[in-house]
C-alpha cells in the first residue's frame, strides 16, 4: 500500500500531467502497430517522417526535463521504432 501511495504523490505519478501525457501518447504506438498490417502504399511518408523527429524531439524533451519523465521516454522510444519500420517498409515500395 505505500508503494501506491508513493506512486499517487510523486512527481510523475497519476496526478500529473507527467503520467497522464504519456499515457497518451501511447496512442500513437498502437496506431503505428496497426497501421503495420496495412499495405505499404496506404503509408504517408511525409507524416512518418514527420512523427519520427516528433518523436525523437519528445526523447530528448522527455530526458531532459524535471523530474526526468522514464514513462514519455519509453512511450517516445516505442514510437520512434514503429515510425522507422514505417519508414522502411515506405521507402521499400517506393522503389
Amino acid at each position: 500500500m505505500a508503494f501506491f501511495r508513493a506512486f499517487w504523490n510523486s512527481p510523475v505519478g497519476p496526478k500529473t500531467t507527467h503520467f497522464w501525457g504519456p499515457m497518451a501518447n501511447w496512442g500513437f504506438v498502437i496506431a503505428g502497430m496497426m497501421d503495420s498490417r496495412k499495405p505499404p502504399d496506404a503509408i504517408s511518408g511525409n507524416m512518418t517522417a514527420v512523427l519520427c523527429v516528433y518523436s525523437l524531439l519528445c526523447m530528448r524533451f522527455a530526458w531532459m526535463v524535471r523530474p526526468r519523465n522514464h514513462l514519455l521516454l519509453a512511450c517516445h522510444v516505442s514510437n520512434e521504432s514503429v515510425q522507422l519500420y514505417q519508414l522502411y517498409r515506405w521507402l521499400k515500395h517506393q522503389r
